[in-house]
């Protein structure tokens, strides 16, 4: 079962690789290339949406004890297809940018060359944001297994206590019964 959650992970990540790409050639495209190009994306982004519910498919089915690492990475995920659709809004405003500039006469090589600046580091900025929350999500299940270690330590300490204490009156119980024995032997 995590085997096809596994496929259908990777299948999402070359995915939202070619995603990425297109998305970052579309403000620089013209007429009916713009037009193919936004119609791939929406596609490509629509497909991602269905691997997406593939894979909740696949959590649900997997046993409780085992299903939180599953979940986090799935919100995780779910937030990479929210930021993908808005770079995708975010690159056809640019295009729509370039033509009023155009329209208006703006030399748009200085605002461009910023615009891709931009969009680099704004990138950047979410692939750090996206593998900070991914080590968040693992600090939180790395604690919560902790604690569930820490719990079931503490009931064990508890029945060792328990028996060590019935051990003890036991032994107690076994030292009467001998001298009893032994003084009914000597009369």
């Amino acid at each position: 079962m995590s085997s096809d959650f596994e496929s259908y992970e990777q299948d999402f990540a070359v995915l939202t690789a070619e995603i990425t790409g297109r998305i970052g050639k579309v403000p620089k495209l013209v007429g009916d290339e713009k037009k193919q190009m936004v119609a791939n994306v929406e596609k490509q982004l629509e497909e991602a949406r269905e691997l997406l519910e593939q894979m909740e498919l696949e959590v649900r089915e997997i046993p409780p004890q085992s299903r939180g690492m599953y979940s986090s990475r799935m919100r995780s995920y779910k937030q990479e297809m929210g930021k993908l659709e808005a770079d995708f809004k975010r690159s056809r405003i640019a295009y729509s940018d370039e033509v009023r500039n155009e329209l208006l006469g703006d030399d748009g090589n200085s605002s461009e060359n910023q615009r891709a600046h931009l969009l680099d580091n704004t990138e950047r900025l979410e692939r750090s944001s996206r593998r900070l929350e991914a080590g968040y999500q693992i600090a939180v299940e790395t604690e919560q297994i902790g604690q569930e270690m820490l719990e079931n330590l503490s009931h064990d300490r508890e029945k060792i206590q328990r028996a060590r204490e019935r051990l003890r009156e036991t032994d107690a119980n076994l030292g009467k019964s001998s001298r009893i024995l032994t003084g009914m032997l000597r009369r």
